[in-house]
């Protein structure tokens, strides 16, 4: 039984912000699994907990990617305002305590998923016209 409201992601060297977010291929994978599923039963409690840390540790790591790339775009632009309101709401959604149920992960699984959207169009936003 978890007693605390919140869940503390061990990242002792700082890397979850550090650089660019770890391969997107796997977190793609496990998104699409996670939002697959049809309900409670999945899997056991602590099961549906790691997952949870797994892909708040991940949001986390896209939502830095965001910041560093809007942060290069000039601030009156229209992507760098999104990514400002985006950025705040994954903060928002990042901020609740995590629950060992379907929903809680499907909710983290949602949140990397947009957040991996307004990544790309930061990508596109930045590339300069040919």
């Amino acid at each position: 039984m978890h007693t605390s409201t919140h869940t503390v992601l061990h990242d002792p060297d700082g890397l979850t912000e550090a650089g660019p977010s770890p391969d997107r291929e796997p977190y793609e994978s496990l998104v699409k699994a996670v939002l697959a599923w049809a309900g409670e039963g999945t899997l056991a409690t602590r099961a549906l907990e790691q997952i949870a840390l797994q892909l708040t540790g991940h949001a986390r790591a896209v939502a830095s990617d965001i910041q560093r790339r809007a942060d290069q775009l000039p601030k009156d632009r229209g992507p760098r305002a999104l990514a400002d309101v985006i950025l705040r709401e994954a903060e928002g959604r990042l901020s609740t305590a995590i629950e060992g149920i379907v929903r809680c992960v499907q909710d983290r699984a949602r949140l990397v998923r947009a957040l991996y959207e307004r990544l790309d169009r930061l990508e596109v936003a930045a590339t300069p016209a040919v």
